[in-house]
């Protein structure tokens, strides 16, 4: 069983203005919770125990609405990046000294959605293990490609009849995932920062032609809580049951 999980907290939500200037948006509500706390319910539901919270924009929000995570039966403890979000990877990357040696869950904290953490690989056969979903009207393109042979593949490729999925932000890694990830990235901006700064995406994208990435399909509900509209669409579905 997987017992530590990352929620990523730390973006500016620059979409999400002006709300987000003056709350983060994952401790945003709907439904009658803050996004973030769908998660944290869930993934005590699915027998996780530790969470890590990253957080940057307006910091100091999220202990004092969520505390040590003892409502939800979990221990809480927060990865502070400074005033300049580190995105996906440099989170991950710093974060690596409270997750611990075992594969972990990592979801983005600006999402909401109906999927069972427990269906995730508590042994992952690979070094990420990702979550896709039907393309939203907003990312018709998707992001990765699956194969005629069911292949995670970096790129759609519709031109090979390959389907196209969009990634859910939701994943299991193994911690080795970030071993030489500057090299296999071939990422430069942001890297001489200390901490660095990169995503996870270009890394993931590299590791996929050698067998280092699965994936699974989520056909439910989810959705990128990335606009003041989607948040009161997504808020009105909720409250209708």
């Amino acid at each position: 069983m997987i017992e530590q999980a990352l929620i990523f907290a730390a973006g500016r939500g620059e979409r999400m203005r002006p709300l987000s200037d003056v709350t983060p948006k994952p401790l945003l509500h709907a439904g009658g919770k803050r996004l973030i706390e769908w998660h944290l319910g869930n993934l005590a539901a699915a027998g996780v125990r530790e969470v890590v919270i990253n957080t940057s924009h307006l910091a100091d929000q999220f202990p004092a609405a969520l505390g040590d995570g003892a409502r939800w039966n979990l221990r809480i403890a927060y990865s502070y990046e400074g005033p300049q979000p580190l995105e996906t990877g440099g989170g991950m990357l710093r974060a690596l000294p409270l997750l611990g040696s075992s594969p972990f869950i990592a979801v983005n904290g600006d999402t909401w959605t109906d999927f069972d953490f427990s269906t995730l690989p508590q042994d992952p056969p690979a070094l990420a293990h990702l979550v896709l979903v039907v393309n939203p009207a907003h990312r018709p393109d998707g992001d990765f490609g699956i194969d005629n042979d069911g292949r995670l593949q970096p790129h759609p490729a519709p031109e090979r009849a390959w389907h196209a999925l969009t990634f859910a932000g939701i994943g299991v890694y193994r911690p080795e995932v970030l071993a030489d990830w500057r090299r296999l990235s071939g990422l430069t901006r942001g890297t001489e920062h200390e901490p660095p700064r990169f995503s996870t995406v270009p890394l993931l994208r590299a590791r996929m032609p050698r067998g280092e990435v699965s994936w699974q399909f989520h056909a439910g509900i989810w959705t990128d809580v990335g606009t003041p509209q989607r948040l009161d669409e997504l808020d009105a579905v909720l409250h209708m049951g």
